[in-house]
């Protein structure tokens, strides 16, 4: 057979139409014209949605083995939590039973006390709720602005309290607002009493960026004084009523070469993020007025004679 009869093409099988530079860049151009068609006009939209929900049951059938697994670990978490946290308010619940029945013996005992020494029963202060709405613009103050005023009957001077202790003092009344001054601030002091040890002192507030506590001032080196002391309100400023929480003693630092001790506190209330707050009235209405002295006589002139 001659050679220029042969048939040179590849069988069908092997044949590799166009080469696979050119298939590449032609899909590569259909697939760039195909997002910039579907960024401009939202042709494949239609396709996606339709393709999301034809795949969507199968989707759901094959998370649920997932979501299953997940949810159960979950359950018994919270199972576990709950059994947890039911256990520290029962037992809870019972140091609050037993501090109850306590609070009542006492305030029976102090109820008999005051009866026989003849002393004034401690005045029952009213209370107004308040919302704190924002601080104050000085950043040089520890104030903040709550949402009553005059016309709500805040005075000037009213204690403002928290949740937890004793927060500030009402020092500017307007007729929708008030300023309050928090006992961190530099210009603010209240007296406290120790609780463990009946101490007497005045508490400064120290506004120093970063701390935002109180300190004793002085005190003697040698005061009886630990870290962890509650101080409490002693009600000796016709101001705050005896016994709310003011602060907790933090450190205690006694030099050598100084007389005094400088004692730092941490606030009970929350300062720096209270939101709901009680404004009590001062005490100053309710501390009887200091009697006149009575004009001395004297005795020659009583008896008719000269003085």
């Amino acid at each position: 057979m001659p050679l220029g009869t042969l048939d040179r093409s590849p069988p069908p099988f092997f044949r590799q139409g166009p080469s696979a530079l050119s298939k590449l860049v032609f899909f590569g151009v259909l697939a760039v014209l195909l997002m910039v068609a579907d960024n401009r006009f939202s042709l494949i939209k239609p396709v996606r949605a339709a393709i999301a929900t034809v795949i969507y049951p199968l989707q759901w059938t094959m998370l649920q083995p997932v979501i299953w697994a997940r949810d159960g670990g979950k359950y018994f978490d919270a199972l576990s939590t709950s059994q947890a946290n039911e256990a520290a308010a029962q037992y809870q619940l019972g140091l609050q039973s037993q501090r109850a029945q306590q609070v009542e013996q006492l305030g029976q005992e102090n109820a008999r006390l005051r009866a026989l020494l003849g002393l004034r029963e401690r005045a029952n202060t009213p209370a107004l709720a308040a919302q704190v709405l924002y601080d104050a613009a000085d950043p040089f103050t520890r104030k903040v602005i709550i949402d009553k005023g005059a016309l709500a009957a805040v005075q000037a001077g009213s204690p403002v309290l928290d949740e937890l202790g004793v927060l500030g003092q009402v020092t500017r009344v307007y007729p929708l607002v008030s300023e309050v001054t928090l006992i961190t601030d530099r210009n603010q002091a209240i007296p406290v009493l120790n609780a463990r040890t009946g101490l007497r002192a005045l508490a400064f507030g120290d506004d120093t960026p970063g701390k935002g506590s109180l300190e004793l001032r002085f005190l003697d080196a040698n005061v009886d004084l630990q870290a962890g002391d509650l101080l409490t309100t002693s009600g000796v400023d016709g101001v705050y009523p005896p016994g709310l929480q003011v602060a907790r003693v933090d450190k205690i630092e006694r030099g050598a070469d100084s007389a005094f001790a400088r004692v730092r506190c941490i606030p009970v209330a929350a300062t720096a993020g209270s939101l709901h707050v009680l404004v009590l009235q001062p005490l100053t209405g309710h501390i009887l007025a200091r009697p006149e002295p009575t004009p001395s006589v004297p005795i020659a002139k009583a008896k008719g004679g000269k003085p």
